[in-house]
């Protein structure tokens, strides 16, 4: 594939809401540029096709043209130019001002056009991901360096996790945690996740499992989220693996799981069967 691209020959085209977004993948990063026409709305044109009274998704970009509007869900109400980059929380609201189209530039955010109200208590998949020897890797490869590997592999990983229906709930040190709603949604984005760190240079450990967790605004908690991280912590160097429960329920989904023995995991009580993930 080439390394120089152009968004008029995009690897994905979607019109949504009177929305157009061209989206390209290049050196593991997926980046769209978005054309919201005069007049748009996201109360108008989103909110009757997703749902919800704001916008769900977290944006990051930068505006080539024209100018959007932004009002938080505290209130607070900007306006952004041409050059002006932004990182905008879910729980807003946009528009376009003005007679001119606005172009976003997005390299978070694209994918999750999301709303409706949210439970206290739901049942999610979680994906919890770690690099190994980072320490070691920071050390060879210097601060400044790192620093901006370690960047690259987060907007990889959150492309990853977005486009199998997830979203990213937090970093984690050097990892990530992301929660689907389905199990074999979880899986697919782990192994995503474990190719695009593999092109960087990057091995990384993962675990999956499902189970009730508790919202906590942006977060996530509860045993489930305890066990996920155990389960992560059991696993080697570009290894995935997953619960007996994320197995039973992935079981039409085409995924090949081979059986990786029983284990303890610390703090947890029982002794866990867990699976390794071996074709997607």
């Amino acid at each position: 594939m080439s390394h120089v691209r152009r968004f008029e020959e995009p690897d994905e085209l979607i019109e949504f809401g009177g929305v157009t977004e061209q989206l390209i993948t290049l050196g593991g990063l997926t980046v769209s540029r978005a054309v919201q026409p005069p007049g748009w709305r996201w109360s108008t044109h989103f909110k009757p096709l997703v749902g919800g009274e704001r916008c769900q998704a977290h944006h990051v970009g930068i505006v080539l043209a024209g100018r959007q509007g932004v009002e938080l869900e505290d209130g607070t109400v900007y306006e952004m130019g041409p050059g002006d980059l932004y990182d905008i929380a879910p729980g807003h609201v946009g528009w376009v001002v003005g007679d001119e189209p606005c172009v976003l530039l997005e390299w978070s955010g694209m994918r999750t056009w999301i709303g409706g109200s949210v439970r206290t208590r739901v049942l999610s998949a979680l994906v919890f991901t770690d690099i190994v020897d980072s320490t070691g890797m920071a050390a060879r490869l210097g601060d400044a360096a790192w620093h901006e590997l370690l960047s690259m592999h987060f907007h990889a990983t959150r492309d990853a996790i977005e486009r199998f229906g997830g979203r990213q709930v937090k970093t984690t040190g050097d990892g990530v945690l992301g929660a689907f709603d389905a199990a074999a949604s979880a899986v697919r984005a782990a192994v995503a996740i474990r190719a695009a760190a593999a092109d960087q240079g990057i091995g990384i450990r993962s675990g999956v499992h499902i189970g009730e967790i508790e919202l906590a605004g942006d977060d996530v908690r509860g045993i489930t989220v305890h066990e996920a991280s155990r389960i992560m912590a059991k696993a080697g160097t570009h290894e995935i693996l997953a619960s007996e429960a994320v197995v039973m329920l992935c079981r039409s989904s085409g995924l090949v799981f081979e059986d990786a023995g029983e284990h303890e995991l610390k703090g947890v009580p029982d002794r866990w069967r867990l699976y390794r993930v071996v074709g997607a």
